[in-house]
């Protein structure tokens, strides 16, 4: 193991990660499977992108917010998935200090952009339900990309924070991480200096970034379903509802991934479970994702056949 020395202590340089398993027979058909999910995430979401730039139907600010959603998408899958492919194939399974920090930063940062983006679809879908007269006004051009800037601002100024706090610990050995990309638990349990403060830290973004927005979010939609409701309609009923069933669909998935793997910060070493949750937040969740908002919307389901068909 690559260490390096400053003053009595010998500092970790590099990490290892141990990833979804040692078997040497499963590793190439696992490449196999994460290599088509990677494929299909992306070409999945591009497609959303594509539908949404082509087919003016969707220049709405619905569709512009699920479009920064689909990029989120194509990031956060990537920041994890092409390391966990390389580990695969090849009989180096380290990572450098300063790789494992990076991976850690964008990983907080585009995962926290999607908390607050899912937050904004949810103030959305409010104004356009329960305030229809004034949704154009308030829903602007302009303050869909103040809140699309604002989501990042939030995100950047967390996964800054928490990554610098994070290099302020020392890691003395050992240097194996039982996951297959790095993340705050997994690190707090190998340092060996005092983690408090990172905790304390990441306890408070866990209610800025997780437990803020999920109120805001179950406030709006407790206004949309009172709205909703009202409605005599039954065809009007279902139109509203249906424009809402994906949202709630994706932030159910990313909710109940990210409180799973958070809560478990004071487990004394990491477990399979940390790393199945791991794939469902970071591989399956933005794979299904393309899958929730064209099945379940006839307008995006439209849109990408045209799309696919070159009939726009």
């Amino acid at each position: 193991m690559d260490l390096g020395a400053s003053g009595n202590d010998s500092l970790v340089t590099q990490f290892v990660l141990l990833g979804l398993t040692e078997t040497p027979a499963l590793q190439p058909i696992l490449f196999v499977v994460f290599l088509l999910a990677y494929v299909a995430t992306i070409g999945g979401n591009f497609s959303i992108l594509a539908a949404i730039f082509m087919e003016p139907k969707l220049h709405t600010p619905m569709y512009f917010f699920l479009g920064n959603l689909s990029l989120l998408d194509v990031g956060s899958i990537s920041v994890t998935v092409p390391a966990m492919l390389r580990h695969f194939i090849s009989h180096n399974k380290t990572i450098h200090y300063r790789a494992c920090l990076s991976q850690l930063f964008f990983f907080h940062l585009l995962a926290g952009t999607d908390c607050f983006l899912l937050t904004v679809m949810a103030y959305d879908r409010y104004l356009a339900i329960c305030q229809p007269l004034t949704y154009n006004t308030r829903m602007g051009w302009g303050m869909q990309k103040a809140l699309a800037g604002m989501s990042g601002v939030f995100s950047f100024t967390n996964a800054l924070t928490q990554t610098v706090a994070l290099s302020t610990l020392k890691f003395c050995g050992p240097s194996v991480i039982n996951h297959f990309y790095c993340d705050l638990p997994q690190l707090f349990q190998l340092s060996c200096s005092s983690t408090q403060l990172n905790e304390q830290l990441l306890f408070a973004a866990a209610a800025f970034m997780g437990v803020a927005p999920l109120v805001l979010i179950m406030v709006s939609y407790a206004h949309v379903v009172a709205a909703v409701l009202r409605i005599r309609s039954a065809e009007g009923r279902k139109k509203a509802f249906s424009t809402c069933g994906s949202h709630l669909t994706v932030v159910g998935i990313f909710y109940g991934t990210g409180v799973f793997s958070y809560m478990r910060l004071g487990s004394v070493e990491s477990s399979d479970k940390d790393k199945g949750i791991g794939i469902l937040n970071t591989v399956i969740s933005p794979m299904l994702n393309p899958l929730i908002y064209s099945l379940r919307n006839p307008d995006v389901k439209g849109a990408l056949q045209r799309v696919l068909t070159g009939k726009l």
